[in-house]
C-alpha cells in the first residue's frame, strides 16, 4: 500500500472573466513552502488578497488556493485562457510586490501545463499530485 495523502485545504473555485477558447487551457500550479510559520501565514494572506482581483483579471478562467499549514505550504492552481493572460498577471505590480517581499524566505515551485480541454476535476487531480508528492 502507498503512503496516505496529506489533507490539503482548498478554497472554492473563483471564476475569472475569460472563457477557454476551443476548451484549451493553460494551468499554473504555484507552491510555496515557507521557512517559518509566520511567513507561511503572510504568503497565504497575500494569495487571498490577489484572489479578490480574479473576477477582473484578463485571461483568467479561474483558480483555487490551497494550503498545507503543518508543512508551511500554500499556493494556487490558476487556469488561463492563454499564455498572454498568465504573463500579464505575473507582471502586475501587486503580484511583483508580493513575490519580492517573500523572495528568499522559502522555496517556490511553479509548474505550467496545457490541457486540451477544461475539466476542473482533471485539473485539480493533476495539481493535487504535484502538491502532495514528496520532494
Amino acid at each position: 500500500m502507498g503512503t496516505p495523502r496529506r489533507r490539503i485545504l482548498r478554497s472554492r473555485w473563483k471564476s475569472g472573466p475569460a472563457i477557454p477558447l476551443d476548451d484549451f487551457v493553460l494551468v499554473g500550479v504555484t507552491d510555496f513552502t515557507a521557512h517559518g510559520y509566520g511567513q507561511s501565514v503572510a504568503v497565504a494572506l497575500a494569495g487571498m488578497r490577489l484572489r479578490r482581483t480574479w473576477p477582473s483579471t484578463p485571461g483568467a478562467v479561474g483558480m483555487w488556493l490551497f494550503a498545507d499549514p503543518l508543512r508551511r505550504r500554500s499556493g494556487s492552481v490558476s487556469v488561463w485562457a492563454d499564455e498572454r493572460g498568465l504573463k500579464e498577471f505575473t507582471g502586475r505590480p501587486d503580484h511583483v510586490r508580493i513575490v519580492r517581499a517573500h523572495r528568499g524566505r522559502g522555496e517556490l515551485r511553479s509548474v505550467r501545463r496545457e490541457f486540451e480541454e477544461f475539466d476542473p476535476d482533471a485539473v485539480w487531480a493533476y495539481a493535487l499530485d504535484l502538491i502532495t508528492e514528496e520532494r
